[in-house]
């Protein structure tokens, strides 16, 4: 889904592809979609929760098993472990571990660059990039006051225009959970929010991108894999 999107924006290398996060988990080849971001000079990426969940287990998953390492499997590492596997793990654990020690750093150490949030002018329009929205929300607040949680976790409120001169952008919500969303599954626009989950997991959701120079909306194919809880 994200090579065919890639080929539909049809992106230059003097182009600047922003990633809002969520890269890894739940989609088939995480790593392998990570690897090939890694391979873009002029793809920025942003965290998402998913990474946060992974930065926190990974370098765990590289130790060999031994009695040292199960020993130093506190109950926060535990922890993180169970919420991260409830939270879609097991295709990127899969894919993680058929690489290489030195292919497993460059991908930890690629991850650690991330960043939390960018900000962006185009065309005389004001933009900020973020993956989930700006938790605890307060007009007095500036960026840099929020916590991580607040911007990687708490959702956006949709109902709220944060600014009145910039435009946030962010994932983490699929479209097709947003109250009185009259397009569920596409971008959705409203109180200068400009949403772009699209639930590429969600059967029948797709991958989508924005161009900020035009505004035009891209679009993968609709995911066609089953419903497994409603085959259970």
């Amino acid at each position: 889904m994200f090579m065919e999107l890639i080929d539909k924006i049809k992106l230059k290398e003097t182009d600047i592809l922003y990633i809002l996060g969520d890269v890894l988990d739940r989609g088939p080849h995480p790593i392998k979609t990570l690897r090939k971001l890694m391979e873009m000079p002029n793809a920025i990426c942003l965290v998402g929760n998913h990474e946060l969940m992974a930065l926190e287990c990974l370098e765990f998953l590289m130790k060999e098993i031994t009695d040292t390492s199960i020993e130093e499997l506190d109950e926060k590492i535990l922890d993180n472990l169970v919420t991260w596997q409830y939270n879609g793990s097991k295709s990127t654990i899969d894919e993680f571990r058929e690489l290489d020690t030195e292919t497993k750093q460059d991908v930890i150490d690629f991850i650690k660059e991330f960043l939390i949030y960018e900000e962006v002018s185009v065309n005389e329009k004001d933009y900020l990039l973020v993956h989930a929205g700006l938790g605890n929300y307060s007009p007095e607040k500036e960026i840099e006051d929020y916590s991580l949680h607040d911007v990687v976790w708490v959702r956006a409120d949709y109902d709220i225009q944060y600014f009145s001169d910039t435009y946030v952008i962010t994932g983490h919500t699929p479209t097709q959970n947003i109250e009185d969303n009259p397009r569920p599954g596409y971008i959705y626009r409203r109180n200068n929010h400009i949403a772009i989950d699209c639930g590429a997991h969600i059967p029948g959701g797709r991958l989508a991108a924005i161009c900020l120079d035009t505004g035009e909306e891209f679009y993968s194919s609709p995911n066609e894999t089953e419903d497994i809880s409603r085959l259970l």
